[in-house]
């Protein structure tokens, strides 16, 4: 059969520089084959051509219905690919990276709910994170993974020994570096094709519009009730949803709030800080391990469904995780038409 291969590829690169159609070739060399099965079924078996052509006829036959099988599986998958609703087709791409993150999404593209065209929303989105702690970690690298394409993380804190018991985007080896960095080198370790940016600053009134108004989406992680507030100001001045979550020892609450779209805003509900001493921090009360990881995981599922517009997000509403006791509730929130960022 080394004579016929020979022949079939001097064909495909005689017709390649000629700048002939990929069929017009693909005839040619069935016409080949058609007309070396010819010789062995015409020819008798000690013919010089059929000798020199080599193969049995039965093995000429079987080469047949291997082409054919091939044949058959590439136009199957092309009637296939042609059945998938535009919506859900994943953009072409011409880069061997770019095959990549469709292979790394495939799972998002087959969900009916986000497709492709949601896959290409999350790679065209910018969220911001604030905070690279309990809440922020898990956060962080769900979102890293599912591709969204820039993620902005500020946080002035560093990694310190007491965080690694929850705060699991970070490792030892990284204690005493800036969270923003670590984190940002546990992303792009993850995946290389987000664009991550650290701001090693503590957010504050000064800077938060400004910064906000490069985002699409903020995700507050933090556990000062004045960054807080803070947060939901500039995120209602900006326009811009905000999901806040907050953890309590062995609780943990979650919230989305576009005051703009309707829904209350976070000083809304929560009009005044606690009194001192009736909500300990993390450090004073503790916090179970894993809980920060269970509400994070919530806030990045809620942030793809935003950035999606996929299924009933939760404005308006607030689902509260009781870890001791394994409950889940949901509450109603209204909006107060005293409240001092978005009434009136």
């Amino acid at each position: 059969m080394i004579l016929f291969l020979t022949l079939a590829a001097a064909l495909w690169g005689l017709g390649y520089l000629l700048k002939t159609p990929r069929s017009a070739r693909w005839l040619m060399i069935l016409l080949l084959y058609v007309a070396v099965l010819g010789v062995q079924v015409v020819f008798p078996d000690d013919h010089p051509l059929k000798l020199a052509l080599g193969g049995s006829k039965a093995e000429w036959f079987a080469l047949g219905a291997l082409g054919l099988a091939v044949w058959a599986y590439s136009r199957g998958l092309r009637a296939l690919r042609s059945r998938v609703r535009p919506e859900n087709r994943v953009p072409e791409q011409s880069t061997k990276a770019s095959e990549t993150e469709i292979e790394r999404y495939a799972r998002h593209v087959v969900l009916r709910e986000i497709g492709g065209q949601g896959q290409k929303r999350l790679r065209e989105a910018k969220v911001l994170v604030i905070g690279a702690g309990g809440l922020g970690s898990p956060v962080l690298q769900y979102l890293a993974a599912a591709g969204v394409g820039t993620i902005g993380v500020i946080d002035d804190d560093v990694v310190a020994n007491s965080n690694l018991q929850r705060q699991v985007i970070h490792t030892d080896a990284r204690i005493g570096m800036p969270k923003v960095f670590s984190a940002q080198a546990a992303m792009e370790a993850q995946n290389p094709y987000v664009t991550v940016r650290p701001y090693h600053r503590l957010l504050t009134e000064e800077i938060a519009e400004e910064l906000f108004q490069d985002y699409d989406l903020i995700l507050d992680g933090t556990d000062g009730v004045e960054v807080r507030y803070t947060v939901n100001a500039a995120a209602h001045a900006t326009g811009r949803p905000l999901i806040s979550a907050a953890l309590s020892q062995w609780e943990g609450q979650i919230s989305t709030y576009a005051p703009n779209d309707g829904t209350p805003c976070y000083r809304c509900i929560f009009p005044e800080p606690n009194a001192p001493g009736l909500a300990p921090s993390c450090a004073e009360g503790g916090v179970l391990g894993p809980l920060p990881g269970v509400v994070g995981a919530m806030m990045a599922v809620e942030a793809i469904k935003e950035l999606t517009d996929t299924g009933e997000g939760l404005r308006g509403r607030m689902l509260i995780y009781d870890a001791l006791y394994g409950e889940s509730r949901v509450i109603a929130l209204k909006r107060r038409p005293d409240c001092p960022v978005c009434g009136g």
